[in-house]
């Protein structure tokens, strides 16, 4: 059997149908990266083979046709999850952090006090460690 090209699944309308209609249910994590996929997707810097990356992630997360179905109660997202973390971490070093406050933005709208804190630098130490602004932990150099 032929495996489902996922990205054929994705448009930038249908994504929104999905967030509007699943947001509080697959939870801020799952919004928020695909948020800052979509937001990376849109800037002209991202190069072809990143946005074919982002654009197969968006593309699992919207198709009703994934490894767990999204209504299975706790479970439905997390495949969607580890397809977009996996989608974020290849596509990292082009996301900036723009695209991440566009999608924390989006997410104040959505959650109000849940979002998360906008990136930090810790200058204390010998070697800079920039946190990344999806990632919570620092980078490695």
């Amino acid at each position: 059997m032929k495996p489902h090209d996922h990205s054929t699944d994705y448009t930038e309308e249908s994504l929104w149908a999905k967030l509007g209609a699943f947001a509080k249910t697959a939870g801020r994590e799952v919004v928020e990266k695909a948020l800052t996929l979509l937001e990376t997707l849109k800037d002209q810097d991202t190069p072809a083979w990143a946005k074919g990356v982002i654009i197969a992630a968006l593309g699992y997360f919207i198709s009703p046709a994934d490894a767990i179905p999204d209504l299975v109660p706790f479970a439905g997202f997390a495949d969607d999850l580890g397809a977009l973390a996996v989608a974020l971490s290849t596509v990292l070093v082009h996301i900036k952090e723009e695209h991440a406050q566009a999608a924390r933005e989006t997410m104040k709208k959505w959650f109000s006090h849940e979002v998360s804190p906008a990136p930090t630098i810790d200058f204390s130490r010998k070697n800079a460690v920039a946190k990344h602004p999806v990632f919570p932990e620092p980078l490695a150099p």
